[in-house]
């Protein structure tokens, strides 16, 4: 490439200034038609080009190549049927006759797959190829090829997000002819109330060409991994559903629609709904025997949750207590004890009997009714004072039947620490108790035991002389718990540095109400974007390997390893999103890893349709690589556009040349300097000078 460039020996400004005098003077010259005005005005232009120094540059480029991103479909859906194989195969014959376009530059990238940057929720290609280009210049991007499925789920809405003007083309794996059923929830709450129904509907979805399919479809419900109903739904019309939540925290809704003969993938044949189910406010029966130090404590502890609805009574004068006070004087709330342990009894999710003895209060039957309270899965907390130990202790009456811990008569008075017994290093009530972990625990001295014969249950703390300080037990379908000590309030006074007395007397009372969290055996499991965390309580030393089965159906078996007394856990990091079933022993259960309405099993049938408007837009195209009438792969022809030319083409490849080059070598000739110039410089002026000498 030849051209010429001016190197002037002085700035414009000075250049300006020594030229336009002379100019105006041959222009004068001119204009009044002197004679010599042609040879002055070669003077003046010889004079200029000296002074402008023109230079004749002869460059030698070479062009530079085109950058062409090939991008690879390795997100999930492309596992399906045989995308995965007419991907490679297609990639091969790609790369084979790209290998023969030697002005480009090709980039092939895998995108798509599940990794530390993509949780495999969504395919995102363009992120991956916009990351690809990212140090091309735009004039050099020769175009874009996309091997996928057609389920994209972040395409720029037009060139300008692109980010470049070069042809995108995709070639499209899977069947034209395609079909699938899915199953969808369109309204599934994030939370519920346990034993209360929620509603919740649900659509099931065909697509493609299903429409000889059955337009009834059974739906199979099933709600933590056990059928709870089964129902028919009309094919793309929304259908409600009732249900209720069994228990407390997470419950996982599982809906099973039937798989259809020929249908791309059963996978998205069941929805999962997450919810978290909580209680109606826990009403607590609190019975204060006589006021004491620790009445408050239990009060204010139950008060400040405010889930809980408390009914506290206190007993302040006994039935056979007579001091002559006329009854119009007295002032003290009458105890509703038919109302309570009759009539209202099952309405109470816990009764606590703080030091409360027998004195005629309550008739011996209502003790019956408690016991047949806690047997039908109700919760009893007895916590006793020296009153359990003598005559009038409640363990004298019918609730005997229900209690773990009989009193042997005796009061052991002496200063001790409450420690965790081994059971109480594992049982959830007690483990991990902030200060447990050092002896003597870090916490205040205790000085009273009630001393009893023969616990049944867990024994998880010890008080003086080891003996029994809390047993909890299960009778029937319920539990009961016994705190043989009064003076857990020196805890929440802060004697000698106080302990951990408020998580321990919640746990008490959420174990007794059966909180799930709180079970000493149980398997958990709770899935995030990549993995999953398996948990097992369990109040033995060991436990048997897990068991996971996969949304695919692959088991894999994972050692659990000890993190805390009586706790076992391990993290599996997974690639897949969905439903894993977790069993360990005898227990089961199951987690759902990744968002419950992932866009990756929404939409899985192939479609050319997402891409197209793109492709259009950029001067490419879209193919598949099966077509109606060829069952093998084809991959089509590559067309080369030159830079500027705008060509589309429906059965090709466009690809666009970059008309940018390089540099090689550079050859300078100026025009107007050396001895030759100067002789034709002087030549001329001397001519002048004889001429207007004459």
């Amino acid at each position: 490439m030849t051209t010429i460039n001016f190197e002037p020996l002085f700035d414009y400004t000075s250049l300006a200034l020594i030229l336009a005098p002379l100019t105006v003077m041959v222009l004068i010259g001119f204009y009044v038609r002197k004679r010599g005005s042609f040879l002055r005005l070669t003077a003046l232009v010889a004079l200029g080009l000296a002074l402008t120094n023109p230079v004749v540059v002869d460059e030698t480029r070479e062009p530079l190549k085109s950058t062409v991103a090939v991008i690879i479909d390795r997100s999930q859906s492309q596992e399906l049927g045989s995308r995965k194989q007419d991907t490679d195969e297609a990639l091969k014959a790609l790369t084979k006759r790209l290998e023969a376009l030697p002005q480009f530059d090709v980039r092939v990238v895998q995108a798509g797959a599940p990794d530390e940057q993509n949780d495999g929720n969504e395919t995102k290609l363009f992120s991956s190829l916009s990351n690809s280009l990212r140090d091309v210049p735009p004039s050099r991007i020769g175009g874009a090829i996309l091997l996928s499925d057609g389920q994209v789920h972040d395409i720029p809405a037009d060139l300008e997000a692109l980010g470049f003007n070069a042809p995108v083309n995709a070639l499209i794996s899977g069947q034209p002819d395609e079909f699938d059923r899915r199953i969808a929830f369109n309204k599934a709450p994030r939370f519920g109330i346990s034993g209360k129904p929620l509603q919740m509907s649900f659509t099931v979805i065909d697509q493609g060409e299903a429409s000889a399919q059955n337009n009834i479809a059974n739906v199979k419900i099933r709600i933590n991994g056990e059928e709870v109903s089964e129902q028919q739904a009309h094919v793309g019309e929304e259908t409600s559903l009732t249900l209720e939540l069994p228990h407390k925290g997470t419950n996982i809704i599982e809906l099973s629609t039937d798989v259809l003969d020929g249908e791309v993938t059963p996978v998205n044949n069941q929805a999962v709904a997450v919810v978290d189910a909580i209680r109606e406010n826990l009403r607590v029966l609190l019975v204060s025997g006589e006021p004491h130090n620790g009445e408050r404590t239990w009060r204010n502890l139950l008060k400040s949750d405010t889930a809980v609805d408390l009914v506290h009574f206190t007993i302040l004068r006994p039935p056979e207590k007579q001091d002559g006070t006329p009854i119009e004087e007295l002032s003290l709330i009458a105890f509703p004890t038919r109302e309570l342990f009759v009539d209202k009894v099952n309405d109470f999710d816990l009764i606590i009997f703080d030091r409360y003895q027998h004195l005629d209060v309550l008739p011996l039957l209502y003790y019956d009714f408690i016991a047949q309270y806690v047997e039908n899965g109700g919760a009893l907390l007895v916590a006793a004072g020296p009153e359990y130990a003598d005559y009038s202790s409640i363990a004298r009456t019918p609730l005997y039947s229900v209690l773990p811990a009989l009193p042997t008569g005796e009061v052991t008075e002496k200063a001790y620490y409450p420690r965790l017994t081994d059971a109480g290093k594992r049982h959830p009530v007690t483990r991990g108790l902030e200060g447990s972990d050092q002896e003597p625990p870090q916490w205040s001295r205790w000085f009273r035991t009630i001393d009893i014969s023969t616990p049944q249950g867990e024994v998880v703390m010890s008080g003086a002389d080891n003996k029994p300080l809390l047993v909890l037990s299960r009778v029937g379908e319920g539990r009961v718990g016994t705190l043989l000590s009064d003076q857990g309030w020196l805890w929440a006074r802060g004697f000698e540095g106080g302990g951990p007395y408020a998580p321990l007397y919640r746990r008490i009372a959420h174990w007794l109400m059966q909180e799930p969290d709180l079970a000493e055996e149980a398997l958990t499991a709770k899935g995030d974007a990549r993995s999953l965390k398996i948990t097992r309580q369990t109040m033995n030393d060991k436990t048997d390997k897990a068991v996971v089965t996969t949304p695919s159906g692959k088991e894999v078996e994972l050692d659990l390893k000890e993190t805390q007394p009586g706790l076992f856990e391990t993290v599996m990091n997974t690639k897949e999103v969905g439903l894993y079933q977790i069993k360990n022993g005898d227990y089961e259960t199951l987690a759902h890893v990744g968002p419950v309405d992932a866009p990756e099993f929404t939409d899985i049938i192939s479609t050319t349709d997402k891409l197209s408007p793109l492709a259009q837009l950029s001067g490419g195209s879209v193919l598949r690589l099966h077509n109606q009438a060829q069952s093998a792969v084809t991959v089509p022809e590559i067309t080369i556009a030159k830079a500027g030319q705008t060509f589309t083409s429906n059965n090709t490849i466009t690809l666009r040349e970059t008309a940018d080059t390089q540099l090689k070598s550079i050859n300078r000739l100026p025009l107007f300097s050396g001895f030759l110039s100067l002789a034709a410089l002087l030549m001329i002026f001397a001519s002048l000078w004889y001429r207007e000498g004459r």
